[in-house]
Parts: structure tokens; sequence; C-alpha cells
């Protein structure tokens, strides 16, 4: 049993470790295995499990915390456990047997990504014939189980359709060495994620290792967890991703402002510390990542405790909420994009405290929580109106 345990100082007390592998888990393009059994020895990845399950069952602003410590000392080790421990969220829809199978292992770490295209899965007894293709499955090169987002169909050209005539999706998961996976991450930064893309054709998964995010007809798990959609986790924990890679970003330049020069002339004597430009742009950047800190964790504590005393949010708490993760991204890339930029050529060198940290925050950025649709998403909720994206 994990409950009760202080997961954001577990994190820090691995900070040493994870921080001088970052080098290591950029080269090697995944968390390198003492670090990841450091991890797991210290139950990180099981922290938004149910107690029933072995796990931490810890509110959101812990999770968030946590990913955010993890991302001062190396962001892919971060993104890579963001996404596993939202992920986790899905053993509240299985039987609690597939669930220990799937997700509570010492080693759990389940990758998935979206599809390309349509993935076919056809009802035949007992489960499902699953062909399909899918990408960005963040933690693929450490998983154990993967899953494959899916349209069920009844025939192979005749996809199942609800009440409402839409497509019937599932979620179907089986084990890592069931998929081919394609060494396609060769990207900017995330480097160390290993968000590869995966395939299967034909593979037979059981009805029980078959489920769909948030799907109340499948719920197991219950408390205020289960009440809070799986998309949200995920800008719960990225958005931790981000506020981390910044904080680790300002406090290296703040370090630094008290010896480099200021350029401009040869002979230049005084320190960026003195610079006005600098204690200008370092007041507010500093402003800019406590604020945003401070408004998310308000609202994550806000959505806690709604989720467990009222069920579900209003529609004025979701936009509030959506303003606070899409918010804290924007805000993170302010302040790198700031201390990048003050640190002149000390930044662009390999192996100094900017250069992966730029690049990791402006690839964490292309993912969908942090797209700038989601403030017109948010602005029309507070309006009162249904947005059309979800929040």
């Amino acid at each position: 049993m994990m409950g009760n345990r202080d997961w954001v100082a577990r994190a820090r007390a691995l900070v040493p470790m994870i921080e001088a592998a970052a080098g290591r888990t950029e080269k090697e393009r995944k968390i390198p295995p003492d670090v990841l059994g450091a991890m797991h020895d210290a139950g990180l990845f099981h922290i938004l499990l149910p107690v029933s399950l072995g796990g931490g069952a810890a509110d959101l602003a812990t999770f968030h915390q946590m990913v955010e410590m993890v991302a001062r000392a190396d962001a892919s080790a971060a993104w890579c456990l963001a996404q596993s421990v939202a992920s986790s969220h899905t053993a509240g829809f299985l039987a609690p047997k597939i669930a220990q199978e799937v997700f509570a292992a010492s080693d759990a770490l389940v990758a998935w990504g979206p599809p390309v295209g349509i993935a076919k899965a056809v009802a035949i007894e007992g489960g499902y014939s699953l062909t399909g293709k899918w990408r960005f499955a963040s933690g693929s090169a450490n998983a154990t189980w993967m899953g494959g987002h899916s349209t069920i169909f009844d025939t192979s050209d005749q996809p199942r359709r609800d009440d409402k005539g839409s497509p019937v999706n599932r979620t179907l998961l089986f084990r890592k060495d069931k998929a081919t996976i394609t060494d396609t991450w060769h990207v900017m930064g995330l480097r160390g994620t290993a968000s590869n893309d995966y395939e299967v054709t034909d593979l037979f998964v059981p009805e029980e290792y078959s489920t769909w995010r948030n799907s109340r007809a499948d719920q197991r798990q219950y408390g205020p967890l289960y009440n809070i959609p799986m998309l949200t986790l995920y800008g719960v924990g990225f958005s931790g991703v981000a506020l981390g890679i910044a904080g680790a970003c300002l406090d290296a330049f703040m370090r630094l402002a008290h010896t480099k020069k200021s350029g401009g002339g040869l002979g230049s004597s005084i320190v960026l510390r003195d610079n006005a430009v600098i204690q200008s742009g370092a007041a507010q950047a500093t402003g800019r990542l406590r604020s945003a800190r401070a408004f998310l964790l308000q609202m994550l504590r806000e959505t806690w405790a709604t989720s467990t005393t009222a069920g579900a949010m209003s529609l004025e708490q979701r936009a509030h909420l959506r303003l606070a993760i899409t918010g804290a991204m924007e805000e993170a890339r302010k302040v790198v994009d700031f201390a990048y930029h003050s640190a002149g050529t000390t930044a662009i060198f390999e192996g100094s405290p900017f250069e992966r940290r730029f690049r990791d925050l402006h690839t964490a950025l292309a993912q969908g929580q942090a797209h700038l649709s989601n403030f017109e998403s948010a602005g029309q909720a507070l309006f009162g109106l249904e947005p059309a994206q979800r929040l």
C-alpha cells in the first residue's frame, strides 16, 4: 500500500540522479534502466492508482507537483511519467483482475497514442481482431503494455454506432511484444521519450482488455479521480512538465547573471544582474512563473474539492481549469524564451543549462494541451456557451 506518502519529496530525492542522467536519456533516446528502476522503486508511476491496486490514490495537485519536480531535472523523464500516470486512469474502468495485470506490476508502464487514420477492431467471438497503426507513444521504449484507440466494427466494413449514430470507439490493451514499433522519434526536443509509431495486424484482443476513457458503463473504481476526464489529467501532467522546465531554466539564468558580463563593447564590466533591462525582465519572468503556478494549483485544489463533494464541475470551473493549464504552458514558454535569449551565446552550446530545456519546452508546446485554440474554448465557456472543443 502506497497511500499517504509524500510524493513530491520522493520525486525530489531522485532529482540529482535524473538530472545527472539527462544527457544519457537524450543520447539513448529513452529513460536509462537505472533511472527508470529508481522511479519505479519510488512508486512514481503508481501515484494515481487506487490503494486497492497498490497505488498512491493521490490528488491532482500532488500529481502535478511531482511531475514538475521531475521536470526540473529532465523533461523527457517527466513527460513519460506524466503520460503513463495519466493513462493509469484507465485502471478504474477495467475489471480488477485485468487492471492488476496491466497497471499494478512493479515495472508497469503503459504507452499509447492517436491512430493514423482508422484503427479497426472487428468484433469476433470473445473479443476483437485488431489492425491499426498509431503515433506518439511516449515511453514506448520502456513500456510493458501498449494501448490502441480503435473504432469497433461489427463486420470488416460496418462500423458499430451508438444511439446518436456516432462510431463506437474502444481502447484495446495488449502486451508490448505483440506490437511492431517503428523508430520514428527523431525530433528537436523531448528526445528521450521514445514517442514512436507502432502497429498490429489481425491481433486478437479479448473483450475484457478493452475499455473507453470515462465510460460510465465500464467504470469499476469510484472517487474524485474518476469524475475527472482522462484528457484533463494529461493537461495536469504536461503543464507540470512545462513549469518544471521553466523553473529550472530561470534558476539557471539567475545564477548566470551574477557572473556573466553584458555584451555591447570591449572591456564591458557590467554583469547581467546590474543591467536594467535584465532586472526588469527577470522580475517579470518570476512573476509570470509564480502567478501561473499559483493559479493552476488553486484550480487543481478547487477541482479536486468539487469532484469530492459535487462530482461534476460547472462549465465556469472547467473554463478556469483550462485557462490555468494552457495558460501555465504559455507562461512557461515566455519564461524560457526570456532566459534563453538573455543568456546570449552561453545558451546555444550543448551541455548548457538552457539549450536542451529550450528545445524540450518548445517540443512540449506542440501537444494539444498547449494549443492556443484552448483559450477560445475557455472564452466560449466563460460566456456560458458549451464549446465545440472539449475543455
